[in-house]
């Protein structure tokens, strides 16, 4: 079956089509500064070159079509035409508490995904025009939204609750709901088919390492803890993001600096984290580059970055009572070695003795990059979050449809 998996944000669309018998990507792609001056169009066939085009794209709709277009293109196509795809699996931010699972995308779904648009208001509404631009083009075909939050719906209520009054959670849904599920649940299910180990008697700590960044304990399968909380912006320190901090820096910013609370939000979210530290990069390509030129900011923010996931990883083994594994995954997880290995070194007291040769050559592949005496294997586990919308996609599809 060849499912559609699109991923949608405020100006951007990434798009994968994935056969999933076989499970291999036939075609891939971004629509980039959608709405925006410069506008650009990408795509590559499993087996061809990757071509780029320089194009306007007015909005959400025209970015489908420009898809659509390359997908059944006469030369370079991946399918005959669009009958050959028979389902669309999106990718939805926030779900709220109103999906544990992914679900069939009806009117219902749409509405609740409305709902949930205030928790993310970056990306809700940019999915939803993502879902209605599909639609539109091709009403015939099923649809599934897979939402970042539902894997971490299994968190008991003493893990997702916040110390605030009790109303707030009853009247306004207030808790932490964690994000990057759809990495996490991929990358613990990996860990543990990686490494052998029954996922139905395992406790894996995932890493998903990128500009945004969380860390997930999984017990049997499931999330009971998360890093991030109500939005994105709670948990590790991040390319951008703040993550956590005491709540009272707010007031205090905003008297300091005469801001509104918007404006300070604005720089939690966008001035933070590594950038803010280092006054330099949120990459942290650029972050190393200066610290081998003797940048001590630079050096510092990687620093208290690699604290923070260590700190949190000793916190998740408490939740866990012990862990078997612990999972490096995306962007820095899966490349950035001294990021890992400067986590790794605070990690001694689990019995954890990093293998350096293993952890230098490791990159964007999957492997184990702890000493083979060491009680707590450490894992780079490349996440694949397209995989896992394809896959849940066609299960409800399959079902739903009888197909």
């Amino acid at each position: 079956m060849d499912i559609l998996v699109i991923n949608c944000g405020s100006s951007s669309l990434k798009y994968q089509l994935i056969n999933t018998d076989t499970e291999e990507v036939l075609a891939s792609g971004i629509c980039d500064r959608i709405g925006i001056d410069g506008g650009q169009f990408s795509y590559k066939p499993k087996d061809g070159e990757k071509s780029t085009q320089n194009i306007e794209i007015k909005d959400h709709e025209v970015a489908i079509k420009l898809v659509l277009g390359a997908l059944t293109n006469p030369f370079n196509g991946a399918v005959k035409s669009l009958e050959t795809i028979k389902a669309i699996g999106h990718r939805i931010v926030h779900g709220g508490e109103h999906f544990t699972h992914s679900a069939i995308i009806t009117e219902e779904v749409i509405y609740n995904i409305e709902e949930c648009a205030d928790l993310a208001p970056l990306h809700n509404p940019a999915h939803l025009l993502g879902i209605r631009a599909c639609q539109h083009l091709m009403p015939n075909t099923p649809m599934v939204a897979v939402f970042d939050t539902a894997f971490h719906q299994t968190m008991p209520p003493k893990a997702f609750i916040y110390g605030l009054p009790y109303e707030y959670y009853t009247k306004y849904k207030i808790r932490r709901y964690g994000f990057h599920g759809t990495s996490h649940s991929y990358v613990s299910k990996r860990t543990a088919e990686f490494l052998g180990i029954p996922l139905e008697n395992s406790k894996i700590i995932t890493c998903h390492l990128g500009n945004g960044s969380s860390i997930c304990a999984v017990a049997t399968g499931k999330s009971i803890d998360t890093s991030m909380g109500l939005t994105p912006l709670e948990g590790l320190v991040m390319g951008t993001r703040s993550g956590d901090i005491d709540p009272a820096v707010i007031d205090y910013i905003a008297q300091k600096e005469n801001l509104s609370t918007k404006e300070i939000m604005n720089i939690l979210n966008k001035k933070s984290g590594v950038l803010g530290i280092s006054g330099l990069s949120s990459d942290f390509r650029d972050l190393l580059a200066a610290d081998e030129k003797g940048d001590l900011k630079a050096r510092f923010a990687r620093e208290v970055f690699a604290y923070r996931v260590a700190k949190y990883i000793g916190s998740y083994t408490a939740a866990l009572t012990g862990v078997d594994a612990i999972s490096f995954c995306a962007g820095v997880g899966e490349n950035a070695k001294f990021i890992r290995g400067k986590i790794v070194s605070h990690l001694q007291f689990l019995g954890i003795t990093l293998d350096e040769k293993a952890n230098l050559e490791t990159i964007g592949r999957e492997g184990i990059i702890s000493t083979s005496d060491s009680k707590v294997k450490v894992c780079v586990i490349p996440t694949n979050e397209e995989l896992m919308i394809a896959r849940d996609t066609k299960a409800l599809v399959s079902k739903a449809y009888n197909l």
